[in-house]
């Protein structure tokens, strides 16, 4: 990717810098966890049985761990190294989750985590094509991500994405480790959310799907488990729960109230703040309801993203 500024109407090229250190890319992405990935840091440099973590996490909106390593050295294996890490959380919870008690205010129990949304986030310069080629499952809870660094101190985060990813990760390995971490932890996908469910509920669904990511170049949709999120830097303005006879619509940060809505569909989403720490507005679209109105909902949650989150 080619960055130019515009200095008096000429393009000037923002050249690329190398981090040189890990450590230099670790404090900078921890000092800004919550602005980059919505997530919030428990540990830096968290060490459990001759392993040790980077950047211990925790992802508020889905209630799991997000374990977060920086590297330098291409030459380490995405598929043992992530499962390495995830074994080593799903055989010891109690100690992350008293990691996460010692270092905030407000404590969660066991029952209160959601296991089987823990991931790992590999953080980089660059990957050998070897390594993008290892993420190529629908089902891997494991993301790399590519961080550069220009002048004039801009960082960019990019996600790469799987290319080809009809396969599952379960097909390809005996091990035992890896396959007893397949078994707890789910990776959502959209197909997840749209299989048997009836075909003229599927094609609304991605009708409205297209109209919303139009609002925004930046928008990306990501299923989770219970939904599919549509987003911006990892924040939601709309999530998406598929039923069999019609489409449930969260709207984030937003207030019934407070929306314009002149048919007074739109409801709030009971005890929002008490289990999301946030107000969700909700509505819901029947095949025979007016799309366009829907989008005019979400644009309104969209725009108040916009301003809470200064994006």
């Amino acid at each position: 990717m080619s960055l130019f500024k515009n200095h008096n109407g000429k393009a000037q090229p923002i050249k690329e810098k190398t981090i040189k250190l890990e450590k230099d890319l670790q404090k900078f992405t921890e000092d800004n966890l919550e602005t980059i990935f919505n997530l919030k840091l428990v540990k830096s440099e968290f060490q459990l049985n001759n392993l040790r973590i980077d950047s211990l996490a925790y992802d508020l909106e889905n209630k799991s761990f997000v374990i977060i390593e920086y590297k330098r050295d291409k030459s380490f294996s995405v598929i043992d190294q992530g499962y390495a890490y995830l074994a080593l959380m799903l055989n010891n919870k109690a100690d992350f989750i008293l990691e996460y008690n010692e270092n905030n205010l407000k404590p969660i129990d066991r029952q209160n985590v959601d296991w089987t949304q823990s991931r790992v986030l590999f953080l980089a310069n660059s990957f050998t094509t070897y390594q993008q080629n290892a993420i190529n499952f629908k089902d891997l809870p494991i993301e790399l991500w590519e961080v550069r660094n220009y002048d004039g101190d801009l960082y960019s985060y990019q996600k790469i994405n799987a290319q080809d990813n009809v396969e599952t990760v379960k097909t390809i390995t005996k091990n035992a480790a890896i396959q007893k971490v397949n078994k707890e932890i789910e990776v959502a996908t959209v197909e997840n959310h749209t299989q048997n469910k009836p075909q003229e509920i599927v094609d609304l669904f991605e009708e409205l799907s297209e109209k919303i990511l139009q609002i925004d170049p930046r928008a990306s949709r990501k299923a989770a488990k219970d939904y599919i999120g549509f987003q911006i830097n990892n924040y939601n303005f709309a999530g998406i729960r598929i039923r069999r006879n019609y489409i449930n619509i969260d709207l984030p940060r937003c207030l019934a109230k407070k929306l314009k809505d002149p048919q007074k569909i739109v409801t709030d989403r009971k005890n929002a703040m008490k289990f999301y720490n946030q107000n969700i507005a909700e509505f819901n679209l029947k095949p025979e309801d007016d799309i366009d109105y829907a989008i005019m909902l979400i644009k309104q949650s969209y725009k108040k993203l916009l301003e809470t989150k200064d994006l």
